[in-house]
């Protein structure tokens, strides 16, 4: 049994299951490559047109020779434009940013696209297939945010050319060590930038002496020279950054004069720096988010409607409690439902005909990674046993020979990228 936090785009998933991951390797995007994404699927019920997020991969040239391309990922609503901007730039995770995976944040990238937005998701210098390598200059954490900055303003130079984007409407986001590029890049931000949104932004530097002091001291120069104004939003229980340090790093920043403001959302789940890469983090960021956006003259009324994921029905199989309902578990298997169970909202869990499991929680799509985990370690087909607090499981037909007929599954998707 293999539990942890698995990396699955851009943000972290709760996932356990028997198998363990292959390592893949990337390799640098050629600025010719361009591969279309399956679109989402659309709404019928409510009166706004449906478009679907078009996920598109990109090469963006970092300078004008195209030496170093970066791997962007775009979401747009169906149509020419021109459309409003935001460019979200991801975190760091630990070890090689090479092997880190692609930036793909569904979950904003949904809530903007319904509200007009093109979505940009840049992979800074040495990151994921992005070209260059990654540069953190030691201890200096001011001289690293404006290195990943850099890339930041490449990618709204080149993305503000762009026939379908309105470059006078861009508000630039960022995660984590993002969140550090993004506040760095507010000190030479382009004309038609209007905002910063800081989720959660910094780089912790434990070997550096002084670290905590060193990343105020950053935010306290980029607040100097910032030219737009910026909203922060940090949580109560934050696995990355103490209370004590978040207050810090925005008073350095606010008292140069930046126009800034601060909102703290308290605790989410077991750790508030998942909040933005997970579905369900969503109501809690985007009401601070949307009075941010009509505060600098960008917009928020819903456009389009674009999907949710489809989440399979109740089926009163079973209570979603009872342990020993579960088939084809042996005892790992149900300690593994008994973990499930202790998760958040937002979970799923998979289990197959040849005893095979895995639960799955938070990120975009719990169900899929929970199927394709499954599916890993099965010769027989996964499917979903229980979403959230209800079991969804029913008992497969049999067939004329006997045999079990599983054509009737529910459909859930295999993330070839996980």
């Amino acid at each position: 049994m293999r539990c942890g936090k698995v990396l699955a785009g851009w943000g972290m998933v709760l996932a356990c299951s028997g198998f363990i991951a292959p390592f893949v390797h990337a390799h640098p995007l050629d600025a010719t490559e361009r591969v279309t994404a399956p679109e989402s699927r659309v709404e019928l019920d409510r009166g706004f047109p449906a478009t679907g997020l078009n996920a598109t991969i990109i090469g963006i040239p970092v300078d004008s020779k195209g030496t170093v391309v970066l791997e962007a990922m775009i979401y747009k609503p169906d149509g020419h434009g021109p459309f409003p901007m935001i460019v979200f730039n991801h975190g760091k995770f630990k070890g090689d940013p090479r092997a880190q995976a692609r930036s793909e944040p569904v979950p904003l990238a949904r809530e903007f696209v319904r509200r007009g937005y093109v979505v940009v998701a840049p992979n800074r210098r040495g990151f994921s297939r992005s070209g260059g390598t990654y540069e953190g200059f030691g201890c200096d954490v001011t001289r690293n945010g404006m290195g990943q900055a850099a890339d930041v303003a490449a990618t709204v130079d080149f993305m503000s050319k762009q026939s379908y984007v309105d470059a006078q409407h861009v508000v630039v986001a960022g995660v984590s060590h993002g969140g550090l590029a993004t506040m760095a890049y507010g000190t030479a931000a382009a004309p038609g930038v209007r905002g910063l949104i800081n989720f959660s932004g910094g780089l912790r530097q434990d070997a550096c002496t002084g670290w905590q002091d060193n990343l105020a001291r950053a935010f306290g120069t980029y607040g100097e020279k910032a030219r737009v104004p910026s909203l922060w939003l940090y949580g109560a229980n934050d696995s990355i950054w103490p209370a004590t340090l978040t207050a810090k790093m925005y008073a350095a920043y606010a008292s140069k004069g930046a126009s800034a403001q601060m909102v703290d959302f308290g605790a989410y789940k077991n750790d508030a720096h998942r909040l933005v890469g997970d579905r369900e983090g969503v109501r809690v960021w985007w009401p601070s988010v949307e009075a941010f956006l009509a505060r600098v003259g960008m917009p928020t009324r819903v456009q389009y409607r674009v999907d949710d994921l489809e989440r399979p029905k109740a089926t009163g199989y079973a209570a979603i409690g009872s342990v020993e309902a579960v088939p084809f578990l042996d005892e790992s298997g149900r300690n593994g439902y008994r973990m499930f169970l202790q998760q958040h909202p937002g979970r799923a869990f998979a289990i197959s005909a040849s005893g095979a499991w895995s639960w799955a929680e938070g990120g975009d799509d719990p169900m899929s990674v929970a199927v394709a985990n499954c599916q890993k370690q099965s010769f027989d087909p996964c499917r979903l046993y229980a979403v959230d607090n209800s079991v969804v499981w029913t008992n497969p037909t049999r067939t004329a020979s006997n045999t079990v007929d599983w054509t009737a599954n529910s459909k859930a998707r295999l993330d070839e990228g996980f």
